[in-house]
This record gives structure tokens, C-alpha cells and sequence, in this order.
């Protein structure tokens, strides 16, 4: 599973389902890329694979550990139509 933030595509450390989202652990450059998009006010986050496959997703909560960052992202919308 991946996350596509802005244009760029970040595979987490880990990723853990939760009730109407997933739990991502993120490091380094992919905790950036999160950041910026998010707090740039554009904020488009989406899954790419699994359950959640092309869905929107908000940023919930964002709880820094050291070293990793653990990213909570509840869907935001139904999934993107491939045409």
C-alpha cells in the first residue's frame, strides 16, 4: 500500500487499519511531503492498494515518536472512477 501526497508517491513504514481509515507510520522524507502538502492548504492525500484503494483522505492526527511519525488519514470521499 502507498499514499499519493500532492504528486508524489510515499510508501510507509507500516500501515494499520482502523474504523473508516488506516493508521500510516512515516519517516523522514515522507513525513515532509505530508507536512507540506497538508499544512499548504492543497492537502489531497489518497491510498493507492488495499481496501482503500484510490479513496481521499483527511488528515487526522499527526503524533511524532522519534524517529517515525505515526499519521492518522480517516476516508474522505469514495473512490476515483478509472476510466
Amino acid at each position: 500500500m502507498e499514499l499519493i501526497v500532492g504528486i508524489r508517491r510515499i510508501t510507509p513504514t507500516a500501515v494499520h487499519a482502523i474504523p473508516g481509515g488506516i493508521e500510516a507510520e512515516l519517516r523522514g522524507e515522507a513525513v515532509l511531503s505530508l507536512l507540506d502538502e497538508t499544512f499548504r492548504g492543497t492537502g489531497r492525500v489518497e491510498v493507492l492498494g488495499g481496501d482503500m484503494d484510490r479513496r481521499p483522505m483527511d488528515v487526522a492526527g499527526i503524533e511524532m515518536r522519534g524517529a517515525s511519525t505515526l499519521v492518522t488519514l480517516l476516508c474522505a470521499g469514495t473512490a476515483a472512477q478509472l476510466h
